[in-house]
C-alpha cells in the first residue's frame, strides 16, 4: 500500500557533474538549497545582492553581477508580489526598513513573470550560451498575504514557468545555428523544473516537515528535498564524489570530547591527508 503521494520529476537533459560552480539567485529556498551545495564541496554564490522573492528582483541581481560563465544556475521563485517607490517607478529589491507609505504593492500578472524570467534566462546566455537553467518555486507561504493569497501567488509563478517550458522557441540562443526544431530540443535539454513546492505539498503534507514557525521547511525536509535532487539531477561521478566526501565531512561536522587527545589528532591527520587527495581529484572542491 502506498500511504503517500510521489511527485514524479523528468530526467533533464543535463547533469551536476562533481564541483562544478553554481549560481543560485531567488528566495530564502535558494538560500537554504544552496547552503546545502556548499555543505557538500561545491563552489557555489548564493544571492550575492540578498535574498530575491520575485521575477524582476532576480533580474536586477543578474544585471548587477559581474559576468561569469556559470554551468548551473538555480533560480527560485518565492512571490510575483512587487513593491514600487512612488518617487521614482521603480521596482525594490528591498524596502531597506522604510515607511510602507513611500511604496505602492503590486502584483506581476502570469505574463509579466515569465517575461521576467525570459530577460534572466537571456541575461545567463550572453555569458555562456550554453548554461543550465533549472526553476523552481519556493514551497515557503506568505503568511501576510493570507494563504489563498499565498496560493494565487504561487499558482501564478507555476504557470510563468510553465509558459517558459511550453514557449522555449521564444527563447534567445545566439550560438545555436541549426534548424528549428533541434534549436528547441538543444535549449529545451538545458532547461528544467524542479517541483520543491509539489514535493512539500504531495509528499512533505506534515507539520513535522516544517520548522516551528510552521511556514519554513524543517532541516529534515531540506535533506529530503536535496535527496530528491541528487538522484535526478546527480550524474554518476558527482554521486560518487558525495560517497567519498561524506565521511570526511562526518569528521569535520563531529565535536570531539576530547579535541586534544592523541587519538583525536591522529584522526584528523589521516583525515586531512585524505581531503587533500580529495582536492587532488576534484579540483574545483571548495572545502
Amino acid at each position: 500500500m502506498e500511504f503517500r503521494t510521489i511527485v514524479d520529476i523528468p530526467k533533464p537533459g543535463f547533469e551536476i557533474q562533481p564541483c562544478e560552480e553554481i549560481l543560485f539567485v531567488g528566495s530564502c529556498f535558494a538560500d537554504a538549497i544552496g547552503r546545502r551545495f556548499e555543505h557538500e564541496g561545491f563552489p557555489v554564490t548564493i544571492n550575492p545582492f540578498g535574498t530575491m522573492y520575485n521575477p524582476v528582483s532576480i533580474v536586477h541581481t543578474l544585471e548587477r553581477m559581474e559576468r561569469k560563465t556559470w554551468s548551473t544556475v538555480f533560480l527560485t521563485l518565492g512571490t510575483n508580489h512587487v513593491y514600487r517607490l512612488k518617487e521614482t517607478g521603480e521596482i525594490v529589491d528591498n524596502c531597506e526598513k522604510r515607511s510602507a507609505t513611500l511604496f505602492q504593492e503590486e502584483e506581476l500578472t502570469v505574463e509579466e513573470c515569465a517575461h521576467h524570467l525570459r530577460q534572466a534566462i537571456t541575461l545567463l546566455r550572453q555569458a555562456n550560451p550554453d548554461v543550465r537553467v533549472v526553476l523552481t518555486v519556493s514551497p515557503i507561504r506568505y503568511r501576510k498575504y493570507g494563504y489563498h493569497g499565498s496560493q494565487l501567488s504561487k499558482a501564478t509563478l507555476l504557470l510563468a514557468v510553465q509558459e517558459i517550458l511550453d514557449d522555449l522557441d521564444n527563447l534567445d540562443n545566439p550560438r545555436n545555428s541549426r534548424s528549428s526544431r533541434n534549436s528547441r530540443e538543444s535549449r529545451e535539454s538545458r532547461i528544467s523544473y524542479f517541483p520543491s513546492y509539489e514535493i512539500m505539498n504531495d509528499e512533505l503534507r506534515d507539520y513535522r516537515f516544517y520548522a516551528a514557525d510552521m511556514i519554513h521547511p524543517s532541516e529534515q525536509a531540506v535533506d529530503y528535498l536535496w535527496e530528491r535532487l541528487v538522484a535526478i539531477y546527480f550524474s554518476l561521478a558527482a554521486q560518487q564524489f558525495l560517497e567519498e566526501w561524506r565521511p570526511l565531512k562526518q569528521v569535520l561536522d563531529h565535536r570531539p570530547f576530547h579535541p586534544e587527545s592523541v587519538e583525536y589528532q591522529a584522526l584528523m591527520d589521516k583525515t586531512m591527508l585524505k581531503i587533500a587527495a580529495l582536492r587532488k581529484k576534484y579540483t574545483t572542491f571548495a572545502k
